[in-house]
């Protein structure tokens, strides 16, 4: 991918505004760095004269708005956007396209930029230099928080559009130690997915996939009752803890290779549809870059390649490099947001309850006077028929404590407090449950555009459809 920069470029000390216009531009357009000029191209101005059609735009910015007119040396007069690109890798002209949509994604057609892209050092890079005032003198370009990392990712998607390599990823032993889950994924289902991790790399035993555990940063307990924290965790968690799958009996059976049968036709399964461990991205990087040979044409015709780039970046940030890793991380992340569900689910029905409850309790308690003096009257049907209203809600009330099998009615602040506190419970799931929903999403959204591409889902079409056949 192609390394990209944001600059702010400001007033130089003893210079004029259009001094300052005039020299920024000039030093992107060097002739002897662009092909002559030929590798120049612009946005809403004349490359030739960009620098006076910067300042004008600044100018119409001042009569609109005469409160802030004057240029200080902390103020920003343009941005430069330097991206740079593998040697050997792209094309001077393609470098230039790619520089071209990367600066339209950044300023939105608001404002007008130009395009050099320098060949004069071993690697091609372009200079995008775009005005900090709108085209109209409405406005100017506002900055932002962590700007630079949107800017990267923006590059990044454009560069695996275009076919060009990703960052090619360090060697196991030299990785970040410490693996970076989607949020919402709990310490269990991290030791879980490492665990699965590792024993696909074959560990002779125990003490091997301990070690393998403290190489990825945790605390490691040995014994009778293996387990491990993270530097973030308060207590160690066992390994017979996670699951009936993850006992020392059953660990030691799928490190020896004498698992069940069911084990093992999940390993034969697995090993069918990825006929062979690959990295993701590499994987995928490689089918990008085939965009450069024949045939891409008709690949592309079936595969949205602006999605698999979004894809690939999404499989980056979260460090998921292989099937096995990324098809536990979408079911623990599906069965995470289920369970969210159900809990969802379960306080709803017990705060209709209480509402119910507190809305029966109350009719029961206006309307027992009324029900005192029927039965006083013998249950008279003239007494009835002046208080039908009164007495339906009261024989409704008790109706429905009989049907609930409630003897003794709570008391209303006693509800009210429950209420409030289920209530609170609710608001706070839900701000977990709405994270864990998009990010069950991705994950699910992720594994299936992985599948189409990597062919994995035709396979498993074809098996159906010979079923059927059968």
């Amino acid at each position: 991918m192609a390394a990209t920069r944001l600059i702010a470029l400001h007033l130089n000390k003893g210079k004029t505004l259009a001094q300052c216009l005039a020299a920024r531009v000039n030093y992107a357009q060097n002739p002897d760095k662009t092909e002559q000029g030929s590798l120049v191209s612009s946005y809403a101005c004349d490359p030739r004269t960009a620098a006076e059609e910067f300042l004008l735009s600044k100018r119409e910015y001042d009569q609109k708005n005469p409160k802030g007119k004057s240029f200080h040396g902390r103020d920003v007069i343009a941005y430069q956007i330097r991206q740079s690109f593998k040697p050997g890798e792209v094309s001077a002209e393609e470098a230039n396209r790619i520089g071209y949509e990367l600066a339209m994604s950044v300023t939105k057609g608001k404002y007008a930029f130009t395009v050099a892209t320098h060949t004069d050092r071993a690697h091609i890079h372009n200079h995008i230099l775009y005005n900090s005032t709108r085209i109209d003198g409405n406005g100017k370009y506002k900055d932002f928080w962590r700007s630079g990392l949107a800017l990267q990712k923006t590059s990044d998607l454009i560069c695996l559009q275009h076919g060009l390599s990703v960052i090619k990823p360090l060697p196991y032993h030299l990785r970040q130690k410490r693996t970076t889950y989607p949020r919402g994924v709990s310490f269990r289902e991290q030791i879980r997915a490492d665990m699965n991790r590792f024993l696909l790399r074959n560990p002779s035993g125990m003490d091997e996939l301990l070690q393998m555990f403290k190489e990825a940063g945790y605390e490691c307990k040995s014994g009778k009752h293996p387990a491990v924290r993270r530097g973030d965790q308060k207590r160690y968690i066992r390994f017979s803890s996670l699951g009936e799958d993850y006992s020392e009996a059953k660990l030691a059976a799928r490190m020896s290779g004498d698992g069940s049968s069911k084990d093992r036709k999940s390993r034969n399964h697995k090993k069918n549809r990825t006929d062979k461990p690959f990295d993701l991205l590499i994987d995928i990087q490689q089918k990008l870059r085939s965009g450069k040979g024949a045939g891409y044409e008709r690949w592309a015709t079936k595969f949205n390649i602006k999605q698999m780039a979004q894809v690939l970046l999404y499989l980056q940030e979260n460090n998921i490099r292989d099937y096995d890793t990324l098809v536990m991380i979408s079911d623990e992340s599906s069965g995470n947001y289920r369970e969210l569900s159900g809990q969802i689910r379960s306080l709803e029905s017990r705060l209709t309850e209480i509402s119910e409850l507190k809305k029966q309790i109350l009719g029961y308690a206006k309307t027992r006077e009324i029900y005192s003096e029927y039965r006083k009257h013998g249950y008279s049907k003239r007494f009835f028929e002046e208080h039908r209203e009164e007495l339906t809600i009261h024989k409704a009330a008790k109706e429905y404590f009989d049907q609930h099998g409630i003897r003794k009615l709570p008391k209303i602040k006693d509800l009210n407090q429950e209420y409030g506190e289920l209530l609170q419970q609710k608001k706070e799931l839900y701000t977990q449950y709405r994270k864990t929903k998009e990010e069950s999403r991705q994950l699910q959204l992720a594994r299936r555009n992985v599948d189409t591409f990597l062919g994995l889902d035709q396979n498993e079409s074809q098996k159906k459809e010979q079923v059927k056949e059968q």
